[in-house]
Formats: C-alpha cells, sequence, structure tokens
C-alpha cells in the first residue's frame, strides 16, 4: 500500500489523509431538517390553520377574499394573545392558571375606574398592570406556598374575584366615550394602515415572550421545573419562586389583555374575561404545548389562537349557523391533539 492511500489513524472513521480535512455531516444535521425537528409542534398546528382557512375559502371565497372579516378577526385576537402566551409558562411549569377571566376582568375595571375618574389613561394602564402582578402574585402564592392544587386553587379564585367585582358593581357596566380622544388609545388601539395597531403590539409582547421562553435563562429554568422539580432544585434553581414568576406573568398579561377590551369596547364590562377561558385553553393545547409540563411553544401557542378565534368567524361566514361552532371547535381540537400526540415521541 502506497503511503498516499495508508489511513490517518488520528482522523474519525480512519479516513485518508487526503480527506481529514473534510468535515462529515449527517444529511440530518441540515438546517432545515433542524428547524423543522425544532418547531414541528408549532409548524403541525400551522398546518391545521392552513387546511381550516382552505376549506373556509372554498365553502364561501367571496366573503374570506375580503380584508373585512379579517379586519374584525384582528381587532379582538389580541386580547387572547396576551393570556395564551404567559399560559404556556404556566402549563410548562406543570401547572394550570384558571384565573387569568377574572384577573383579567378586575384589572379591566381598575383601568376603567381610573379614566372614568377623569385621570390619564397611561395611569389606568399603570394601575391596571400593578393589579395583574398583585393578582398574579397572590394566585401563585396560594398555589406555590399553599401547596394547594393550581387547579382547584385558580378556579375557586377566578370565581371569588368575579363575585367581587359583581359585588363592588351591582353588574353595571361604565361607558368610556372619552377613551376615543385620548392619546392612548392612538397608540394603543387605533388603525395603522387599516390593521389594528394592537396587532402590532400583540406580535412584539409574542415574540419576545419566545425569546424569554428559548433564549433566556428563566424560559430554561422554567422547562427544567416542569420537566423535574427535584433535578431542577438540585441544579439551584429555585422551584417555588420560577412557579410564582410564571403565576405572575400571567397576571401581567391577563391585566394586558383586559386593557386592551377595554379600549377596544370603549366600556368597561364587570363580566370582562368570562368568554375567554375555554378558547384560551383550547389554543394552548391545540398549539402543541401538552399538558405534562416540561416542554412548550410560544409560538405555536399564538397560532393556536390565531386558528381558535378563525372557527367562530369562519363558520358563520361559510354559511352555516351558529349551532356548528362548537362542533368544529371539538373537531379542531381533537384533530390538533391528534396530530400533536403522534408527534410526541418525536419531539419531546
Amino acid at each position: 500500500m502506497s503511503k498516499a492511500m495508508e489511513p490517518d489513524l488520528q482522523s474519525p472513521l480512519g479516513r485518508t489523509s487526503g480527506q481529514a480535512g473534510k468535515e462529515w455531516s449527517h444529511p440530518s444535521d441540515h438546517w432545515l431538517r433542524g428547524f423543522v425537528i425544532d418547531n414541528r409542534a408549532a409548524l403541525g398546528t400551522l398546518g391545521v390553520f392552513i387546511f381550516m382557512m382552505a376549506v373556509f375559502i372554498i365553502a364561501n371565497p367571496t366573503v374570506f377574499t375580503t380584508w373585512y372579516l379579517y379586519s374584525s378577526v384582528l381587532t379582538t385576537l389580541p386580547v387572547a394573545l396576551f393570556v395564551v402566551v404567559p399560559l404556556v409558562f404556566v402549563v410548562t411549569c406543570d401547572e394550570i392558571d384558571l384565573s387569568f377571566p377574572a384577573t383579567m376582568g378586575f384589572a379591566s375595571w381598575v383601568f376603567a375606574l381610573v379614566v372614568q375618574a377623569g385621570y390619564d389613561p397611561f395611569l389606568g394602564i399603570a394601575a391596571a398592570l400593578v393589579t395583574g402582578t398583585l393578582l398574579g402574585f397572590l394566585v401563585g402564592s396560594l398555589v406555590v406556598y399553599g401547596g394547594l392544587s393550581s387547579l382547584i386553587a385558580t378556579l375557586g379564585m377566578n370565581f371569588l374575584l368575579r363575585g367581587l367585582i359583581q359585588i363592588i358593581n351591582e353588574g353595571r357596566s361604565m361607558a368610556l366615550t372619552g377613551l376615543a380622544d385620548s392619546s392612548a388609545y392612538k397608540i394603543f388601539s387605533s388603525q395603522l394602515w387599516g390593521i389594528p395597531v394592537q396587532v402590532f403590539w400583540a406580535i412584539a409582547f409574542v415574540v419576545f415572550s419566545a425569546l424569554l421562553y428559548n433564549r433566556h435563562r428563566f424560559g430554561a429554568q422554567v422547562r427544567a421545573v416542569g420537566d423535574n422539580p427535584d433535578s431542577a432544585k438540585q441544579m439551584g434553581i429555585d422551584v417555588k419562586r420560577v412557579k410564582v414568576k410564571v403565576f405572575v406573568f400571567t397576571g401581567i398579561g391577563a391585566a394586558i389583555a383586559g386593557t386592551f377590551s377595554v379600549m377596544i369596547n370603549f366600556t368597561g364590562w364587570p363580566t370582562a374575561g368570562d368568554g375567554y377561558l375555554l378558547p384560551v385553553l383550547a389554543s394552548v393545547f391545540v398549539g402543541g404545548t401538552p399538558t405534562w409540563g416540561g416542554i412548550g411553544t410560544v409560538v405555536g401557542g399564538a397560532i393556536g389562537a390565531v386558528t381558535v378565534s378563525f372557527i367562530q368567524t369562519g363558520v358563520v361566514a361559510a354559511g352555516l349557523s351558529g349551532f356548528y361552532v362548537q362542533f368544529f371547535n371539538g373537531l379542531i381540537i381533537i384533530l390538533s391533539l391528534l396530530g400533536h400526540k403522534w408527534n410526541q415521541a418525536r419531539y419531546r
């Protein structure tokens, strides 16, 4: 054997010296394949959404090719996104928060009170955020330090806070007609190029949360705590503090959602947030965040919120009666969960 053909024992797999300088890579190391594997849950949800919209467009192309339909959905969609995204953190932590509708209603009531009293709406926004933060901390403390089940404790807090709002308000709403002339409304809830401004704020919130979840130490701690709290504790992570933080984050998101709901309707309703419980939970799970904790997807949750938001509008616009809405809600949720279940072994 000539010296040129002798294997290089210092290079992997006994490659010849001529091959030693060449890097070998498996086809699965391609960046596109890696992207698909890392984001298969969100991409699966996106596939469900595209299929659903294709069916709606075929059913009624006249309605679904006009901008008015999409503008009406985009007006209220951000309210759901501000709650869905933080809830991904909670579920990843292997907990659940059912108190966010009442937190949303309580924060919106505080915002409406401040504005109705004649103060600047920016002060009302600050008051709503403080309210959401305190309520999130209270809920998190009951669950974490009180040792209560998050399912039962947060459900109880939802009823308690909602009842408190009703007792104080006696079921009355607060009209805020002067809100439309404020600079806060123009910044947060007007239109830009025919698109509701709140959409841009919601996108910024989703991007920030995705970076927090995937690129920041806090997101890594949330995933570690949800996967194995004992191991996370041995790694030096304060498990209780992390769990309280995710509940606080949900409270802040609910406060933002409540504030936007008031600015959209120019009215503070004592029932604000009541109708978001099931759609928001459905969005989280349709988006690909499983129930056992440790893994989740912020982008998938956002796509899930878009999917759920279009179901009701799409069903009615397709020419079906409102009685079909719940049927299609259940159908989309079940199909999405089946798809994610088939994928679980691969992306977990």
